[in-house]
């Protein structure tokens, strides 16, 4: 099998993990940089990455690179590939460029000169071109530009990979499955303690833990992947390396994974989604305010959460967590008065326990009167915010 260069990409502030995820399924060549993990690998390594890798959002599969200070530069760099390798005549295509650094630096430009060199060469081979599809394309390119060198990468994921297919239900603000996923490995949470959250909301976290804890390969629950669709793709190779994927999941000893919340239509809705992942009756939801949060004594369970925060103080918060602070009621006030008591019943009743909270704002995270031990930037949609971790004693 010919072998290719990767990208895995993955929001900031992970690559670190994302660097260890890929290490862990022993490819060659990896390196950490800037936005994501480069590898190198055949086509079974990108199935793999793609089945396995939890943190990143895309894998790109580098087909070219070459310098492009110009829009002729640019079009006929793009023309040089046989474009047929990958597409019908009849196929669909999308576009997506990035421009940094560089002379041609509008990315609406470089992606219709782009379209422009690849419609043009199936026209000209065999007078018919293909459409334009940005939601499902069979062939999806991106254009990266820098400091006035191209490189052209296939989208082997398609969709992006934190489109797991177990979302039946979206909740208020839900966190991204990629970010809890690895909230869940950056807590350290061992699969064997107790694991809670008193915002659970839509049940992002608890969902991503237990299937980290069952060893599911989260990819492949969710719709097929870009390279599913090119020209020359192994199909009976993939089913064989999918299904010896799905058949590692495993139903562990029970371990208590708890979730919380104030607001009982978004329990239901977590309860829908644990079952669409799979985890009917794994996950218990139940009704109950973070302010009033006692867990049994001698748990010594790892809190996980992501809480309400507004990132407009002074005005009405805008609620980025994914539980409600109080019905009809997200003021930053409102919330610094919840995180406040919350903090007061971690004090009184969880010792023992270590704590991760997603926070998007000091003034509230200040509020819950605990000390970090460590505290890591991260980024929610396109939040900076940190994950806080205290050990309560």
């Amino acid at each position: 099998m010919t072998r290719h260069a990767y990208f895995a990409t993955c929001a900031p502030g992970l690559e670190p993990l994302l660097h260890a995820e890929v290490r862990k399924l022993r490819l060659a060549r990896v390196e950490q940089q800037v936005g994501g993990v480069y590898f190198e690998g055949v086509a079974e390594d990108a199935w793999r990455a793609n089945l396995w890798l939890r943190s990143a959002i895309r894998l790109l599969q580098r087909v070219a690179r070459f310098p492009a200070a110009d829009e002729r530069a640019l079009y006929e760099g793009v023309r040089a590939l046989d474009w047929s390798r990958w597409l019908r005549p009849d196929g669909a295509l999308r576009v997506s460029a990035q421009c940094s650094d560089s002379v041609l630096s509008h990315s609406r430009f470089v992606e219709q000169r782009a379209k422009d060199a690849i419609v043009d060469q199936f026209r000209a081979r065999v007078g018919s071109r293909p459409d334009v599809e940005r939601d499902e394309p069979d062939l999806a390119l991106h254009v990266h530009l820098w400091r006035d060198r191209c490189t052209l990468s296939l989208d082997s994921s398609g969709r992006s990979l934190h489109k797991r297919g177990w979302r039946v239900f979206q909740g208020r603000a839900p966190l991204s499955e990629t970010l809890a996923a690895a909230l869940v490995e950056l807590s350290e949470w061992d699969g064997r303690a107790p694991l809670v959250d008193p915002f659970c909301g839509s049940g992002t976290l608890l969902i991503e833990a237990a299937l980290r804890q069952e060893g599911a390969a989260v990819g492949a629950l969710g719709a097929p992947f870009g390279f599913e669709r090119w020209l020359g793709h192994d199909a009976a190779g993939y089913a064989r390396v999918k299904a010896a994927a799905l058949a590692q999941r495993e139903r562990p000893a029970k371990r208590i994974l708890l979730g919380l919340d104030v607001d009982p239509a978004s329990l239901e809705g977590a309860r829908a989604n644990a079952a669409a992942a799979g985890l009917d009756g794994r996950i218990r939801f139940e009704l109950g305010d973070a302010r009033e949060f006692a867990p049994q004594r001698g748990w010594n369970a790892v809190v996980l959460t992501n809480p309400p925060y507004g990132h407009r103080v002074g005005e009405r918060a805008e609620d980025e967590g994914e539980s409600a602070a109080r019905p009809g009621d997200t003021s930053i006030e409102a919330l610094e008065d919840l995180y406040r008591s919350f903090g007061t019943q971690l004090k009184k009743h969880c010792a023992g326990y270590g704590v991760h909270l997603l926070s998007g704002e000091r003034r509230l995270s200040s509020a819950l009167g605990l000390a970090p031990r460590r505290k890591l930037r991260l980024v929610n949609g396109a939040l900076p915010c940190h994950l806080l971790s205290f050990d309560i004693r």
